[in-house]
């Protein structure tokens, strides 16, 4: 379960997320819930490679993307920030037109780490990308 608290809005992320490469490459969020948090990007010039599918690069910048922002919703943000760590992903199936979905689910919260799942699926909900995300939790400075 994320924790997230109930005054998490999408439209709060979406403001968090303005003037930032998300929002450049049009990514979108969609769903926030106790259990995942749900972000969607196109598939169009700003995300494909030159043969007209998705580039790995884009499918990675979607899973840090959702995958980075559920983990900061988990946290006391006035004390804490997660941080990226490490990305690795497996690019299973190309996507050249419509949407791509990343879903993002934690497999461990821990004080100093948390490491997340994310499924990148197509509009027929077919697997195009899987991601695991660690995310290093740290203690703000003040």
């Amino acid at each position: 379960m994320l924790n997230i608290t109930p005054e998490v809005t999408l439209e709060a992320i979406h403001l968090r997320n303005a003037n930032t490469m998300s929002e450049w490459l049009g990514i979108e969020f969609i769903e926030v819930n106790t259990n995942y948090l749900l972000a969607k990007m196109p598939v169009d010039h700003r995300t494909t490679q030159p043969l007209g599918v998705v580039n790995g690069g884009a499918f990675c910048a979607l899973a840090e993307t959702v995958g980075s922002m559920a983990a900061n919703l988990c946290i006391d943000r006035t004390k804490f920030v997660a941080l990226g760590l490490d990305i690795n992903a497996n690019h299973i199936r190309s996507a050249n037109k419509g949407w791509v979905y990343g879903k993002a689910i934690p497999l461990h919260l821990g004080k100093t780490t948390q490491v997340w799942e994310i499924k990148i699926t197509d509009d027929d909900n077919k697997l195009c990308c899987i991601s695991r995300l660690t995310m290093s939790v740290v203690e703000i400075r003040k």
